[in-house]
Protein backbone atom coordinates (compact mmCIF):
# COMPACT_ATOMS: atom_id res chain seq x y z
CA UNK A 1 0.00 0.00 0.00
CA UNK A 2 1.38 3.39 -1.02
CA UNK A 3 1.74 6.09 1.60
CA UNK A 4 1.51 9.80 0.94
CA UNK A 5 3.54 12.24 2.95
CA UNK A 6 1.57 14.91 4.76
CA UNK A 7 3.21 18.33 4.90
CA UNK A 8 2.28 21.36 6.97
CA UNK A 9 2.90 23.67 4.02
CA UNK A 10 3.97 23.70 0.40
CA UNK A 11 7.26 25.20 1.57
CA UNK A 12 7.88 22.10 3.72
CA UNK A 13 7.08 19.89 0.76
CA UNK A 14 9.60 21.72 -1.40
CA UNK A 15 12.22 21.41 1.34
CA UNK A 16 11.66 17.65 1.54
CA UNK A 17 11.81 17.26 -2.23
CA UNK A 18 15.04 19.24 -2.39
CA UNK A 19 16.57 16.87 0.13
CA UNK A 20 15.29 13.81 -1.75
CA UNK A 21 16.68 15.01 -5.10
CA UNK A 22 19.83 16.66 -3.70
CA UNK A 23 18.58 19.76 -5.45
CA UNK A 24 19.29 23.47 -5.22
CA UNK A 25 16.78 26.15 -6.19
CA UNK A 26 18.10 29.23 -7.99
CA UNK A 27 15.65 32.12 -8.41
CA UNK A 28 15.95 35.37 -10.31
CA UNK A 29 15.25 38.65 -8.54
CA UNK A 30 12.08 39.07 -10.65
CA UNK A 31 10.42 35.89 -9.36
CA UNK A 32 7.35 36.14 -7.13
CA UNK A 33 8.14 36.66 -3.47
CA UNK A 34 7.06 33.16 -2.37
CA UNK A 35 9.61 31.61 -4.72
CA UNK A 36 12.37 33.97 -3.63
CA UNK A 37 11.70 32.93 -0.04
CA UNK A 38 12.16 29.19 -0.72
CA UNK A 39 15.15 29.59 -3.03
CA UNK A 40 18.65 28.66 -1.91
CA UNK A 41 20.01 31.60 -3.86
CA UNK A 42 18.28 34.63 -5.33
CA UNK A 43 20.18 36.93 -7.64
CA UNK A 44 20.77 38.45 -11.05
CA UNK A 45 21.98 36.63 -14.14
CA UNK A 46 25.67 36.89 -13.21
CA UNK A 47 25.16 35.76 -9.62
CA UNK A 48 22.97 32.86 -10.69
CA UNK A 49 25.52 31.72 -13.26
CA UNK A 50 28.26 31.83 -10.63
CA UNK A 51 26.14 29.87 -8.15
CA UNK A 52 25.23 27.27 -10.76
CA UNK A 53 28.87 26.72 -11.58
CA UNK A 54 29.96 26.09 -7.99
CA UNK A 55 27.03 24.08 -6.59
CA UNK A 56 27.56 20.52 -5.40
CA UNK A 57 23.89 19.62 -5.92
CA UNK A 58 22.90 16.93 -8.41
CA UNK A 59 19.85 18.89 -9.56
CA UNK A 60 19.51 22.60 -10.31
CA UNK A 61 15.93 23.81 -10.31
CA UNK A 62 16.13 27.15 -12.09
CA UNK A 63 13.20 29.42 -11.30
CA UNK A 64 13.65 32.04 -13.95
CA UNK A 65 13.33 31.93 -17.72
CA UNK A 66 14.57 29.40 -20.25
CA UNK A 67 17.76 31.16 -21.34
CA UNK A 68 18.88 31.21 -17.69
CA UNK A 69 18.36 27.47 -17.35
CA UNK A 70 20.29 27.03 -20.61
CA UNK A 71 23.19 29.00 -19.12
CA UNK A 72 23.22 26.65 -16.12
CA UNK A 73 23.20 23.67 -18.48
CA UNK A 74 26.13 25.12 -20.44
CA UNK A 75 28.17 25.68 -17.27
CA UNK A 76 27.13 22.44 -15.53
CA UNK A 77 26.84 19.62 -18.09
CA UNK A 78 27.08 17.02 -15.31
CA UNK A 79 24.01 18.41 -13.50
CA UNK A 80 20.33 17.89 -14.19
CA UNK A 81 18.90 21.34 -14.87
CA UNK A 82 15.14 21.76 -14.48
CA UNK A 83 12.81 24.67 -15.12
CA UNK A 84 9.29 24.81 -13.64
CA UNK A 85 7.62 26.00 -16.86
CA UNK A 86 8.95 25.65 -20.41
CA UNK A 87 6.80 28.60 -21.51
CA UNK A 88 8.84 30.98 -19.35
CA UNK A 89 10.55 32.64 -22.29
CA UNK A 90 12.02 36.10 -22.89
CA UNK A 91 10.86 38.63 -25.46
CA UNK A 92 14.32 40.22 -25.58
CA UNK A 93 16.10 36.92 -26.22
CA UNK A 94 13.69 36.29 -29.09
CA UNK A 95 14.73 39.47 -30.91
CA UNK A 96 18.03 38.13 -32.27
CA UNK A 97 18.65 34.96 -34.27
CA UNK A 98 21.70 32.89 -35.09
CA UNK A 99 21.42 33.92 -38.75
CA UNK A 100 21.62 37.60 -37.77
CA UNK A 101 24.90 37.04 -35.94
CA UNK A 102 26.41 34.97 -38.74
CA UNK A 103 25.50 37.59 -41.33
CA UNK A 104 27.24 40.36 -39.36
CA UNK A 105 30.32 38.21 -38.78
CA UNK A 106 30.58 37.46 -42.49
CA UNK A 107 30.59 41.21 -43.22
CA UNK A 108 32.99 42.10 -40.37
CA UNK A 109 35.72 39.47 -40.42
CA UNK A 110 37.79 41.14 -37.70
CA UNK A 111 34.86 42.14 -35.52
CA UNK A 112 33.76 40.55 -32.26
CA UNK A 113 30.29 39.77 -30.96
CA UNK A 114 29.27 40.58 -27.40
CA UNK A 115 26.07 38.77 -26.47
CA UNK A 116 24.05 39.87 -23.48
CA UNK A 117 23.28 36.84 -21.34
CA UNK A 118 19.60 37.39 -22.26
CA UNK A 119 20.07 35.30 -25.40
CA UNK A 120 19.49 31.67 -26.29
CA UNK A 121 22.33 29.15 -26.21
CA UNK A 122 22.62 28.97 -30.01
CA UNK A 123 23.22 32.74 -30.15
CA UNK A 124 25.80 32.57 -27.36
CA UNK A 125 27.58 29.89 -29.38
CA UNK A 126 28.16 32.45 -32.16
CA UNK A 127 29.48 35.10 -29.75
CA UNK A 128 33.02 35.94 -28.67
CA UNK A 129 32.02 37.29 -25.26
CA UNK A 130 28.94 37.19 -23.06
CA UNK A 131 28.02 39.88 -20.55
CA UNK A 132 25.37 40.76 -18.00
CA UNK A 133 24.08 44.17 -17.00
CA UNK A 134 26.49 43.95 -14.05
CA UNK A 135 29.63 43.54 -16.10
CA UNK A 136 28.84 44.74 -19.64
CA UNK A 137 30.96 47.89 -19.31
CA UNK A 138 33.89 45.93 -17.91
CA UNK A 139 33.71 43.30 -20.67
CA UNK A 140 33.69 45.89 -23.46
CA UNK A 141 36.53 47.83 -21.83
CA UNK A 142 38.70 44.71 -22.07
CA UNK A 143 38.20 44.33 -25.84
CA UNK A 144 40.93 46.00 -27.95
CA UNK A 145 39.84 49.49 -28.98
CA UNK A 146 40.44 48.89 -32.69
CA UNK A 147 38.08 45.91 -32.91
CA UNK A 148 34.54 46.46 -34.13
CA UNK A 149 31.86 45.18 -31.79
CA UNK A 150 28.36 43.91 -32.43
CA UNK A 151 26.38 44.20 -29.19
CA UNK A 152 23.24 42.05 -29.05
CA UNK A 153 20.38 42.13 -28.43
CA UNK A 154 19.55 45.02 -26.04
CA UNK A 155 19.85 48.46 -27.62
CA UNK A 156 19.47 50.38 -24.37
CA UNK A 157 22.09 48.41 -22.45
CA UNK A 158 24.35 48.77 -25.47
CA UNK A 159 23.76 52.52 -25.53
CA UNK A 160 24.68 52.75 -21.85
CA UNK A 161 27.85 50.71 -22.43
CA UNK A 162 28.79 52.85 -25.40
CA UNK A 163 28.33 56.01 -23.36
CA UNK A 164 30.35 54.69 -20.42
CA UNK A 165 33.24 53.38 -22.53
CA UNK A 166 33.32 56.00 -25.27
CA UNK A 167 33.41 53.27 -27.91
CA UNK A 168 32.40 54.55 -31.34
CA UNK A 169 32.92 51.29 -33.25
CA UNK A 170 29.94 49.46 -31.72
CA UNK A 171 26.96 48.27 -33.71
CA UNK A 172 23.93 48.09 -31.42
CA UNK A 173 21.18 45.60 -32.14
CA UNK A 174 17.68 47.10 -31.96
CA UNK A 175 16.28 44.69 -29.38
CA UNK A 176 14.58 45.65 -26.13
CA UNK A 177 12.89 44.23 -23.05
CA UNK A 178 9.15 44.81 -23.37
CA UNK A 179 8.84 45.29 -19.58
CA UNK A 180 11.62 47.84 -19.23
CA UNK A 181 10.27 49.59 -22.32
CA UNK A 182 7.10 50.38 -20.32
CA UNK A 183 9.04 52.67 -17.97
CA UNK A 184 9.25 56.20 -19.35
CA UNK A 185 10.58 59.61 -18.37
CA UNK A 186 7.15 60.90 -17.41
CA UNK A 187 6.87 58.23 -14.71
CA UNK A 188 10.20 59.28 -13.22
CA UNK A 189 9.46 63.00 -13.32
CA UNK A 190 6.05 62.56 -11.72
CA UNK A 191 7.35 60.33 -8.95
CA UNK A 192 10.35 62.56 -8.25
CA UNK A 193 8.02 65.52 -7.72
CA UNK A 194 5.96 63.45 -5.30
CA UNK A 195 9.07 62.04 -3.54
CA UNK A 196 11.76 64.74 -3.89
CA UNK A 197 14.13 63.05 -1.43
CA UNK A 198 14.00 59.68 -3.19
CA UNK A 199 16.97 58.38 -5.13
CA UNK A 200 16.23 57.03 -8.60
CA UNK A 201 17.91 53.72 -9.37
CA UNK A 202 17.54 52.48 -12.94
CA UNK A 203 18.24 49.25 -14.78
CA UNK A 204 20.20 49.82 -18.02
CA UNK A 205 17.55 47.92 -20.02
CA UNK A 206 15.05 50.73 -19.42
CA UNK A 207 13.60 52.10 -22.64
CA UNK A 208 13.80 55.65 -21.34
CA UNK A 209 17.51 55.35 -20.54
CA UNK A 210 18.70 57.47 -23.44
CA UNK A 211 16.37 60.32 -22.41
CA UNK A 212 16.34 59.87 -18.65
CA UNK A 213 19.83 58.85 -17.62
CA UNK A 214 20.43 62.31 -16.11
CA UNK A 215 17.52 61.67 -13.73
CA UNK A 216 19.12 58.51 -12.34
CA UNK A 217 21.26 58.56 -9.24
CA UNK A 218 22.54 55.10 -10.15
CA UNK A 219 22.30 52.80 -13.18
CA UNK A 220 22.61 49.28 -11.83
CA UNK A 221 21.91 45.60 -12.36
CA UNK A 222 19.28 44.05 -10.11
CA UNK A 223 21.88 42.73 -7.65
CA UNK A 224 23.63 46.08 -7.82
CA UNK A 225 20.36 47.75 -6.81
CA UNK A 226 19.85 45.35 -3.90
CA UNK A 227 23.35 45.97 -2.58
CA UNK A 228 23.21 49.71 -3.14
CA UNK A 229 19.97 50.37 -1.25
CA UNK A 230 21.43 48.62 1.79
CA UNK A 231 24.37 51.03 1.97
CA UNK A 232 22.80 54.28 0.76
CA UNK A 233 21.88 56.89 3.35
CA UNK A 234 18.69 57.63 1.42
CA UNK A 235 15.41 56.45 2.95
CA UNK A 236 13.33 56.45 -0.24
CA UNK A 237 14.04 54.94 -3.66
CA UNK A 238 12.26 55.06 -7.01
CA UNK A 239 13.07 51.70 -8.58
CA UNK A 240 13.08 51.56 -12.38
CA UNK A 241 12.98 47.87 -13.20
CA UNK A 242 10.63 44.87 -13.03
CA UNK A 243 8.58 45.02 -9.86
CA UNK A 244 9.59 41.57 -8.56
CA UNK A 245 12.76 43.07 -7.12
CA UNK A 246 10.77 45.05 -4.57
CA UNK A 247 10.05 41.93 -2.50
CA UNK A 248 13.67 41.45 -1.51
CA UNK A 249 14.32 45.16 -1.09
CA UNK A 250 11.44 45.53 1.36
CA UNK A 251 12.38 42.32 3.16
CA UNK A 252 16.01 43.36 3.61
CA UNK A 253 15.26 47.03 4.38
CA UNK A 254 11.94 47.30 6.25
CA UNK A 255 12.72 50.84 7.39
CA UNK A 256 13.06 52.19 3.84
CA UNK A 257 10.46 53.06 1.19
CA UNK A 258 10.63 51.53 -2.29
CA UNK A 259 8.47 52.96 -5.07
CA UNK A 260 8.12 51.20 -8.42
CA UNK A 261 8.82 53.53 -11.33
CA UNK A 262 5.83 51.91 -13.04
CA UNK A 263 3.72 49.46 -11.07
CA UNK A 264 2.65 47.62 -14.24
CA UNK A 265 6.24 46.78 -15.21
CA UNK A 266 5.64 43.06 -14.63
CA UNK A 267 7.20 40.27 -16.71
CA UNK A 268 4.53 37.64 -17.31
CA UNK A 269 7.24 35.21 -18.39
CA UNK A 270 8.95 35.45 -15.00
CA UNK A 271 5.60 35.09 -13.28
CA UNK A 272 4.87 31.79 -15.07
CA UNK A 273 6.66 30.01 -12.24
CA UNK A 274 4.76 29.18 -9.04
CA UNK A 275 5.39 27.16 -5.88
CA UNK A 276 3.05 24.45 -7.20
CA UNK A 277 5.13 24.17 -10.38
CA UNK A 278 8.31 23.90 -8.31
CA UNK A 279 6.77 20.94 -6.50
CA UNK A 280 5.78 19.22 -9.75
CA UNK A 281 9.19 19.85 -11.24
CA UNK A 282 10.98 18.18 -8.33
CA UNK A 283 8.43 15.36 -8.00
CA UNK A 284 8.44 14.43 -11.70
CA UNK A 285 11.92 15.72 -12.56
CA UNK A 286 10.37 17.97 -15.21
CA UNK A 287 11.20 19.97 -17.34
CA UNK A 288 14.84 19.26 -18.08
CA UNK A 289 16.84 21.82 -20.05
CA UNK A 290 19.81 20.24 -21.80
CA UNK A 291 21.87 22.17 -24.31
CA UNK A 292 23.18 19.93 -27.14
CA UNK A 293 26.89 19.29 -26.67
CA UNK A 294 27.95 20.80 -29.99
CA UNK A 295 26.29 24.09 -29.01
CA UNK A 296 27.25 23.86 -25.35
CA UNK A 297 30.98 23.65 -26.04
CA UNK A 298 30.90 26.73 -28.27
CA UNK A 299 28.63 28.72 -25.92
CA UNK A 300 30.83 27.88 -22.93
CA UNK A 301 33.77 29.87 -24.27
CA UNK A 302 32.12 33.35 -24.22
CA UNK A 303 30.53 32.62 -20.83
CA UNK A 304 33.84 31.58 -19.29
CA UNK A 305 35.54 34.65 -20.76
CA UNK A 306 32.90 36.79 -19.08
CA UNK A 307 33.34 35.08 -15.72
CA UNK A 308 37.13 35.33 -15.92
CA UNK A 309 37.00 39.03 -16.81
CA UNK A 310 34.67 39.93 -13.96
CA UNK A 311 35.76 37.59 -11.17
CA UNK A 312 37.11 40.47 -9.12
CA UNK A 313 34.54 43.10 -10.09
CA UNK A 314 32.13 44.64 -7.62
CA UNK A 315 28.55 44.50 -8.81
CA UNK A 316 27.57 48.00 -7.80
CA UNK A 317 30.37 50.11 -9.25
CA UNK A 318 28.52 51.46 -12.31
CA UNK A 319 27.23 54.97 -11.83
CA UNK A 320 25.04 57.24 -13.91
CA UNK A 321 26.70 59.67 -16.31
Amino acid sequence: MMTTEIYNSIEDEIKALKHKRNAVILAHNYQVGDIQDVADFTGDSLGLAQQAKKTNADVILFSGVVFMAETASILCPDKTVLIPDLDAGCSLAGMVRVEDIRRWKAEHRNGVVVAYVNTMAAVKAEADYCCTSTNAVRVVERIPADQEILFVPDFFLGTYVQRQTGRTNMTLWKGYCHVHDMINSEHLVRLKKKHPKAEIIMHPECGCLTKSIHYADRVLSTDGMIQYVQTSAAREFIVATETGILHRMVKDNPDKLFIPAFDQAVCHYMKQNTLEKLVLSLERMQYEVKVPEVIRVRALRPLERMLEMTSDAKSYQNKAC
